[in-house]
């Protein structure tokens, strides 16, 4: 398969000497600046960008930018005269696979570079997309202290073995993806790829494509043929996230691969048939959906052979800490900043927030708190929430602990002190009980 690849850059000498470099292997397109380059893609599939930083009308940046809002699957190279560390960082924040400094020293640099992106975001083969599931961020344990999420994962584990669709729901942020891929991970495709999309990510268009993959020619940019996500899942899982997002014209021929197991990529007749386990997630309400005749009824059906909700962080609230000392403990470890831990005002003001983006913001704020902490300790200034910002009143405070003291000292007395009866019946963690009974100075076995 003969890749096709856009070169970006205002000297029609660099954009030469680049196409030189890889034409024997790949389609070259080319464009002067950002602006040409973004009208082109708007219309042409490509596989790769390879842009200069520093352009009239449109630089490099910019254009990494626009591309990361419409069309973030594509991986972008890029190409400076100017090499900073400053330009290097922003490069990379704003989406760059790979960053070069001009002049290359040698065409084959660039080749090598160019082979590495397209193998690690394009996967030649199934084999590809297996690597990526197996080096993917996956945690070495589930945080679950909540008897919410402990249902959640029970669910979950309960229909892992099996063959049905899952259509996992909830808020935006609440974990979706990381309970699909722990569906897979405990189901007999564990060795087999894992490809997940965001429907809300792509155009109808290109997400049929996507999806299905196209021939030679199929339409107005596509310069070769290439293979969809169901083929590189075959024997797999394939993860549709934001699936309300998907068109209505895309959703009736999902609904025949769903029946029929087999599709025809765009521009052909021939069938291809796949055994692909289906999960799919949204944060939409799909009975209005259907009401508003954006989303199939009987898509719906064969979708929701089991659903799974998952709760919000603010009806969870056991789970809040344990993340934030989860999201501390990786956090720091990715950001160089060795080993951190909350104050007792900081804990007091995260567990008090209703954190309507729920574990994603949660992330963020520790992420942000850890880059402004000046010590090892995080406190509760360094925390991008204001003081009264979902936190309870101290009287309010009080009398929770009280309420939530007596219940568990007697539901530990009816278990005659047993230890992990009473923390089942509460629905909290064994760890939990026990760091609470070590605050009240109880004992229990």
């Amino acid at each position: 398969m003969k890749y096709s690849i856009l070169v970006v850059d205002d000297e029609p000498g660099q954009r030469q000497y680049i196409g030189g470099a890889l034409a024997s292997k790949y389609e070259i397109l080319t464009a002067a600046d950002g602006e040409e380059a973004s009208q082109l893609l708007e219309h042409r599939s490509v596989s790769l960008v390879i842009t200069d930083e520093r352009m009239p009308r449109m630089g490099g940046i910019e254009l990494l930018r626009w591309m990361q809002e419409r069309m973030p699957e594509i991986p972008v190279i890029v190409l400076t005269a100017y090499g900073s560390i400053e330009t290097a960082v922003e490069a990379v924040k704003s989406g760059a696979e790979e960053y070069l400094i001009k002049p290359l020293k040698s065409p084959e640099e660039l080749r090598v570079v160019v082979d590495r992106v397209l193998r690690r975001r394009l996967a030649e083969d199934r084999n590809d997309w297996h690597q990526q599931e197996a080096d993917a961020a996956f945690p070495a344990d589930v945080v679950a202290e909540s008897g919410a999420m402990k249902k959640v994962f029970r669910l979950a584990d309960q229909v892992a073995g099996q063959t049905s669709t899952v259509l996992l729901t909830g808020e935006s942020g609440t974990g979706k993806e990381v309970v699909a891929r722990y569906i897979h991970r405990r189901s007999p495709r564990r060795g087999q790829a894992f490809v997940a999309i965001n429907c809300a990510a792509i155009t109808e268009t290109l997400l049929e494509s996507e999806l299905f993959g196209h021939e030679k020619g199929a339409f107005t940019g596509a310069v070769a043929a290439r293979r969809g996500r169901f083929e590189y899942a075959n024997g797999g899982t394939l993860f549709l996230d934001e699936v309300a997002e998907m068109g209505v014209n895309v959703q009736a021929k999902f609904l025949r691969v769903l029946q029929e197991q087999r599709f025809e990529r765009i521009g052909s007749d021939r069938a291809i048939e796949v055994d692909v386990r289906i999960l799919a997630a949204t944060n939409k309400d799909l009975g209005q959906a259907i009401r508003d005749r954006t989303f199939r009824e009987d898509l719906y059906y064969r979708l929701s052979v089991f659903p799974i909700e998952i709760p919000p962080l603010r009806e969870r609230r056991e789970d809040i800490l344990p993340l934030a000392e989860h999201f501390l403990e990786s956090l720091s470890g990715r950001l160089g900043k060795g080993p951190h831990a909350f104050s007792a005002q900081a804990k007091e003001l995260l567990a008090g927030h209703d954190w309507p983006g729920n574990a994603r913001e949660l992330a963020n704020a520790v992420e942000r708190a850890l880059i402004v902490s000046r010590s090892r300790v995080i406190e509760r200034e360094d925390l991008p929430l204001e003081a009264g910002d979902g936190a309870p009143s101290p009287e309010r405070t009080g009398l929770l602990a009280q309420v939530e003291k007596r219940t568990i000292l007697e539901t530990l007395s009816r278990h005659e002190g047993d230890r992990r009866a009473a923390s089942e019946e509460l629905g909290i963690s064994l760890r939990t009980l026990q760091y609470r009974l070590k605050e009240y100075g109880g004992g229990g076995r």
